[in-house]
Order: structure tokens, then C-alpha cells, then sequence
């Protein structure tokens, strides 16, 4: 079994994973626009060009994303997305990329648990972690 985020945009989704594919290696790995959909009559007028569903491969994790209802600001509470570098100069350079436009919640420092900790919410206002732990080696 896998868990997989499912991330919904409110009509950003397509400019999200521009930035993510520029700010952290991203892959597009699926999109496919409300027009595709079989059954058109379930689709609000004027979202045709939307993403309805797209697949993003970050590092080894697969993330959905869609547009969704297009209904307006996208609201992201309760979670946040983790990523794990494996050294502290790329976990760096990714707290700098992601949070370009965005707002830092936490700086990236070190921790008593981790060698690079930090916390931000993106341009899109999705939460991250950007965590490098300590081994006990």
C-alpha cells in the first residue's frame, strides 16, 4: 500500500508544477486537462484548459495534483509536505527555491534532531518541512 498527497490547487495547479519542476527537480509524469474528460456535462463552463489530474515524481514520491473546482483561493491546513534532503547545501538550495515568493514560518537551522530544519509555505501557500536528520552514527 502507498500513501500519495493529493494536492488541489483551486485553478493554480498548472503553474505550481512549473515552479516545482524549476525549484526542486520535479518530473511531469501525467496531465490531463478538464477538456479530456468523457463526460463533459460534469464540468464547469470555462475550466476546459485546467489540469484535472496530474502526477508529479518528486525525489521517490509520487504527488497528485489538480486544480479542482476552480472555485477559488486554495486553503492547505492541517499537513505539511516533508522533504528530506540527503545533505545540508542541497537542503539549502531547496528552503531557498521553494520559498521564492513564499513566506518562511521557521529559518532553516540546526536542531537538536536534525543537522537543517525549517519550515515555509510556498507561493501557493502549501506547507513544507525541509528536514535533513542527524544519524547516530
Amino acid at each position: 500500500m502507498k500513501l500519495q498527497p493529493y494536492v488541489y490547487f483551486d485553478g493554480r495547479a498548472e503553474e505550481a508544477i512549473e515552479f516545482y519542476r524549476k525549484a526542486i527537480g520535479a518530473e511531469l509524469v501525467m496531465l490531463m486537462r478538464f477538456k479530456q474528460a468523457p463526460e463533459q456535462s460534469m464540468i464547469s463552463p470555462g475550466i476546459g484548459e485546467k489540469v484535472m489530474h496530474a502526477t508529479l515524481r518528486i525525489g521517490e514520491t509520487t504527488v497528485l495534483i489538480s486544480d479542482g473546482r476552480c472555485g477559488g483561493e486554495a486553503r492547505f491546513a492541517g499537513f505539511s509536505l516533508a522533504l528530506r534532503p540527503s545533505s545540508d547545501a542541497e537542503a539549502e538550495k531547496i528552503f531557498k527555491a521553494l520559498s521564492d515568493g513564499g513566506k518562511v514560518t521557521m529559518p532553516l537551522a540546526k536542531t537538536f534532531f536534525a543537522t537543517s530544519f525549517g519550515m515555509l509555505a510556498d507561493r501557493f501557500g502549501v506547507p513544507w518541512m525541509i528536514v535533513v536528520e542527524r544519524t547516530n552514527a
